[in-house]
């Protein structure tokens, strides 16, 4: 709590010293997210998407008279994020997290464990801007870098004797998250200073979120299961800059 706290006072300070300068913009996006989980390890496949969203601010520093490429940063939250991870091979794979019912520190080949995770975020990246053509202009942004920080994470157990739903996982996720991403669209004003946003970004999280103390069943006993589990995220973004 107390990095969050210091996140979004330091986000509110930049927010001062730029707003002085002509260069700086801020805006707010409500956009819808699909979201799914991924393995490296061939045994755990990934098997449906998570239909979440992201609120936030967003702010862009030009640093060029003609504001053309801007740095961009923000704050937001992002909401059910995850995805399901189906393991063809046995174990236990939240285990630091206090289950509801007996039995789902053992679960069966075929057990499918389904992550919902909220974060609070903090986007770093360049963007790059075209000429107005009228009233639209077109935009990318690359390289995108989000630092994410775990506010909550629930779980469903599918596909055994006892399915569960809504388990409280976050000890078995990691707090801290960092990915890569890139995207671009399009930026309509519908009036001087005030533009509507839309568009297309991808997402790639590269630090291992799932348990670090899981193990998994062979056939003369159990093993830790060391693989990385990591989530990809489509956004469609929707939002207003002023």
């Amino acid at each position: 709590m107390k990095k969050i706290v210091v996140a979004i006072v330091f986000l509110v300070m930049i927010t001062n010293i730029l707003e002085a300068q002509n260069n700086f913009r801020f805006g707010f996006q409500a956009s819808p997210t699909f979201s799914w989980m991924s393995s490296n390890d061939n045994k755990i496949n990934g098997t449906g998407s998570n239909l979440g969203g992201k609120l936030g601010v967003m702010a862009e520093y030009y640093f060029d008279a003609e504001q053309k490429y801007a740095f961009v940063s923000g704050l937001g939250f992002a909401f059910n994020q995850g995805g399901k991870l189906k393991h063809d091979i046995g174990g236990n794979y939240w285990p630091d997290s206090d289950l509801s019912l007996p039995g789902l520190d053992s679960l069966q080949a075929g057990a499918t464990l389904h992550y919902k995770l909220q974060y609070v975020e903090i986007p770093l990246g360049l963007r790059m801007n075209t000429r107005y053509f009228g009233s639209i202009r077109y935009y990318a942004e690359l390289p995108i870098f989000t630092i994410g920080l775990l506010t909550a994470a629930r779980g469903d157990i599918i596909g055994t004797n006892n399915d569960t739903e809504k388990e409280n996982i976050r000890k078995d996720v990691a707090f801290f998250n960092m990915s890569w991403g890139f995207g671009g669209g399009a930026e309509y004003e519908i009036s001087e200073g005030t533009t509507l946003i839309g568009g297309l970004f991808y997402n790639q999280s590269f630090i291992d979120l799932t348990s670090d103390d899981a193990v998994k069943y062979t056939g003369s006993g159990s093993e830790t299961e060391d693989s990385k589990g990591s989530f990809g995220t489509l956004t469609i973004r929707l939002g207003v800059m002023f």
